[in-house]
């Protein structure tokens, strides 16, 4: 049961690395916050899981912390990363 469950958490957490490159940056240029709090919520409930034997207590502690990390974290890439500058439509 533990094996399917690890299976599916790596197979969900390769998917969502590949596709946060689809995440829409020509409409909200800087969401690195987002993006860098969902994976950082998968990321910590897969260690959360893993480590000790809490089991799904460890997953919703892991998933706290992940997303305060990965969110701090991208928010931190977002105020560095310059304002998209309005080119006034199409040219």
């Amino acid at each position: 049961m533990k094996r399917n469950i690890l299976k599916f958490m790596l197979a969900s957490t390769a998917s969502m690395i590949l596709l946060n490159g689809c995440t829409g940056s020509e409409v909200t240029p800087n969401n690195a916050t987002q993006t860098g709090a969902a994976t950082g919520a998968v990321a910590g409930a897969v260690i959360g899981y893993n480590t000790g034997s809490g089991g799904g207590k460890n997953a919703a502690v892991g998933a706290l912390i992940g997303t305060a990390l990965g969110a701090g974290i991208g928010s931190a890439v977002d105020s560095q990363n310059p304002e998209p500058v309005e080119t006034g439509g199409w040219q």
